[in-house]
């Protein structure tokens, strides 16, 4: 699957941080995670952590694939409204689903420590915004659903908005919780630090074929050689569907470009900034560490490359067109780059994460939706203990591959 199109930020930014050679030949470990993006960059980390002894496989590059062009906005948010999960799930679970997503960003913040670098991570508050009078009564019920799960919020109208954000809209909720990162370093570091935990890690090496035997399981790759391991985690993002072609699962291409450095940014916003608003689809965006916008949205259900690269050209002119409409004090901007990617949506917005009936001893790691990267720390600590302790976390079970599908309405 082609999973981006035109230039991607990080690695045009940071250029090639790490290379691994093929895998050329047999080789035995206790967990082989298949994927080499941030998400299982993290889930190896948190393994080779604990001791075990890990195996990294990725068909293209480590970080060239959906982590290249991801605008790795962390966040509690999911793609659902909190009221809308709670009318589907009730509200304990709705909150427990919202309140582990900001741990994940604690999650993330420990990978940078554990890889001593921060890899552009920076806690920013978060603005959630009404494009339209007819939105505010909706905002306004999320609202005081996110205060009575505990979440540090404050209300916006139209006038305190513009006041303490510079933005446009009807209303807004401004979450304390939030930050960013750069997905790609974060993924190198993760890496370089279970090569120094002693796991091994091989690019341009795709998996074809999965055997499970009574107590091991065995991976053949497309160069011949074989991984026998003791546990499976895949972590190969939206091209799962070869393994669970039933999984509930809309894949889409979403559109992104991130500005020239824009001088006073930072003092506009010293601690940064997240935002995204009530739309479909909507316009989403952050502020990056050197300076420049990042912003996303006019997403398509369609996945057809060339049908994307085609679309590029209009959708940046759309995106770039958005900034003085949101931001009128910043003004019109110059595109550096822009690209577009692949993205997953689930029916009720959360991600799969955990085991599947169909494969045994394999985990699955997919952070689908809008906080991917959140969901990948979530995945990291839950399929680490289940593989030292041979069960998971509770709260995984709200994650679970095989839940039954509830579509908010």
């Amino acid at each position: 699957m082609d999973l981006h199109s035109g230039t991607p930020f990080w690695p045009r930014r940071d250029g090639i941080l790490a290379t691994h050679p093929p895998l050329d030949r047999d080789i035995s470990c206790d967990v082989a995670v298949v994927g080499g993006g941030i998400t299982g960059s993290l889930v190896a980390l948190e393994l080779a952590r604990r001791g075990l002894e890990v195996v990294v496989v990725e068909r293209r590059d480590t970080g060239g694939g959906s982590t290249s062009a991801s605008t790795s906005m962390l966040q509690y948010e999911i793609d659902e409204l909190l009221v809308d999960l709670i009318d589907v799930m009730g509200r304990e679970d709705a909150e427990l689903a919202y309140q582990e997503c900001g741990r994940g960003i604690d999650l993330v913040e420990a990978a940078t420590q554990r890889v001593g670098h921060n890899c552009g991570f920076r806690r920013s508050p978060s603005v959630f915004m009404a494009p339209r009078p007819s939105d505010v009564d909706t905002l306004r019920r999320e609202f005081e659903a996110r205060q009575q799960a505990g979440f540090e919020v404050r209300w916006h109208d139209r006038d305190s908005l513009a006041e303490r954000w510079g933005l446009v809209g009807d209303a807004a909720i401004e979450s304390a919780a939030g930050a960013s990162v750069d997905p790609y370093q974060l993924g190198a570091f993760a890496l370089a630090r279970v090569l120094a935990l002693g796991g091994r890690v091989f690019d341009r090496t795709e998996v074809v074929a999965y055997e499970h035997r009574p107590r091991r399981s065995v991976l053949t790759t497309n160069r011949d050689a074989t991984i026998t391991c003791k546990h499976t985690v895949i972590a190969t993002g939206y091209e799962v569907a070869t393994l669970l072609p039933e999984l509930p699962l809309a894949i889409h291409s979403s559109f992104a470009l991130v500005s020239e450095p824009i001088l006073d940014l930072d003092a506009r916003y010293p601690d940064g900034l997240l935002f995204w608003d009530h739309d479909d689809p909507y316009l989403y965006g952050r502020t990056t560490d050197d300076l420049r916008l990042l912003i996303g949205g006019r997403d398509e259900t369609y996945r057809d490359p060339k049908r994307r690269e085609r679309a590029m050209p209009s959708k940046t002119r759309a995106l770039a067109r958005s900034v003085p409409k949101r931001f009128p004090a910043i003004g019109e901007i110059e595109v550096a780059f822009d690209w577009a990617g692949t993205f997953a949506e689930t029916p009720d917005g959360l991600a799969y994460i955990g085991g599947h009936s169909q494969h045994p001893r394999t985990h699955f790691a997919l952070g689908f939706g809008g906080n991917g990267i959140t969901y990948s720390a979530l995945a990291a600590d839950y399929i680490s203990h289940a593989v030292e302790h041979g069960d998971y976390p509770d709260a995984a079970r709200l994650f679970a591959l095989e839940r039954p599908v509830v579509r908010p309405s």
